[in-house]
């Protein structure tokens, strides 16, 4: 091979491979970092809006007081059904929803569940496995357990799909497992339960009927959603909150960005990955640039320009950039694998994550070649002759 065709970058990376996979390493690292963290917080946002996205409607209708699922408070349905009067609704469907304690019936350990009363004459949700079991629900103390709940709940799904006869305690109440459907754990709760309205009621002998969670309405064809919102803020009291599927689904992701701990640890650490790493670029960069200050200096002696030499400490960036992040995302895939088994959680590779990551890293190592480069200043040619 002609090695005046191999870039000096690359001359310079090689020459020490102990410092080239020091670096590489490093880089990996930070990339790693920075996609388990943007991994968990995406998978924070999305399986909290599962449910919301799953609603089959056009406008959902919640207390003004309510801050997120976990933190609802409840309304009269009579709003919800004062917006019939409006000629662009089509049909009003109340939810209620509470968290309830799950007696797993095999091993008597207790744990929070989250429960959804519906009226099973119409379907709502866009999950596998409602629409078919709805019928089921109108039996008494009757519900759906979600397939996708966390261990900890017992085998339900997988004794039921066997064909045994599952029952269990929820609230002191003995319930049976009709059916099972596909919802999945997420940050606020570890497991769901769907049943009739009727159902609820009896689990939650408290709460009183007509006081709803959310309400869930249908426009008719044609009708402009933002358009009917406006309208429906105008008709209805102050004290409800009036919402497009989309704001709703906003609504809960603003929640967790802003208004809880969570959202800002996984920022901060994606923060913290990027400082790492520029930190261990520069080091090594730096030093590369040190070690070579007199052959640095022979060459500005010959004629090669100051912007010729931060090329080359920029390609060797770029270089560094690339080889890094391949062991990093290799690592990140099998590292979300495992998170995704041990969690439960929505923890996927995505094409714009993957290109957010490479980015940053380039970016990464840019700005730490910039910083070293400065070094670069004091290869003067008149102290090696």
């Amino acid at each position: 091979m002609n090695r005046k065709r191999i870039p000096l970058s690359w001359l310079q990376l090689t020459r020490e491979k102990t410092r080239l996979a020091v670096a590489l390493a490093g880089i990996a690292f930070a990339d790693i970092l920075m996609f388990m963290q943007i991994g968990f917080r995406d998978a924070l946002y999305y399986s909290n809006v599962r449910l919301h996205s799953s609603l089959q409607g056009d406008i959902v209708l919640i207390n003004k007081q309510s801050n997120a699922v976990l933190a609802m408070k409840p309304f009269s349905q009579r709003r919800l059904y004062k917006s019939l009067e409006l000629p662009s609704v089509q049909s009003v469907h109340p939810i209620y929803l509470d968290y309830s304690i799950w007696k797993n019936p095999y091993t008597g350990l207790t744990r929070s569940i989250l429960v959804f009363g519906i009226n099973p004459e119409t379907n709502i949700f866009n999950l596998a496995g409602v629409p078919e079991n709805l019928d089921k629900l109108k039996l008494p103390d009757a519900v759906l357990f979600d397939r996708s709940s966390r261990p900890e709940y017992g085998p339900i799904a997988k004794n039921f799909e066997q064909g045994q006869s599952i029952s269990a305690e929820v609230r002191r109440r003995r319930i049976n497992v009709v059916g099972l459907f596909t919802l999945g754990a997420s940050f606020g709760a570890d497991g769901n339960l769907v049943t009739s309205d009727v159902n609820f009621l009896r689990l939650f002998p408290l709460r009183r009927q007509g006081l709803i969670d959310i309400g869930l309405i249908r426009l008719k064809p044609g009708v402009n959603p933002n358009t009917a919102v406006q309208e429906l803020r105008s008709y209805l009291p102050d004290d409800i909150n009036v919402l497009t599927k989309q704001e709703f689904i906003d609504f809960e992701r603003h929640y967790w960005a802003s208004s809880t701990a969570i959202g800002f640890i996984f920022t901060l650490g994606t923060i913290m990955g990027f400082i790492v790493g520029t930190v261990i670029v520069y080091q090594i960069l730096y030093t590369e640039v040190a070690d070579h200050l007199s052959e640095y200096a022979t060459l500005k002696a010959i004629g090669y320009t100051q912007k010729y030499l931060l090329g080359v400490i920029l390609q060797e960036a770029l270089l560094l950039a690339c080889l890094g992040y391949l062991p990093g995302w290799v690592f990140a895939m099998v590292l979300y694998q495992t998170a995704r088994q041990a969690t439960l959680l929505p923890v996927f590779m995505s094409y714009d994550r993957a290109i957010t990551v490479l980015i940053l890293t380039m970016i990464m190592c840019f700005v730490s070649g910039s910083i070293a480069v400065r070094k670069l200043r004091s290869a003067d040619p008149a102290d090696i002759f």
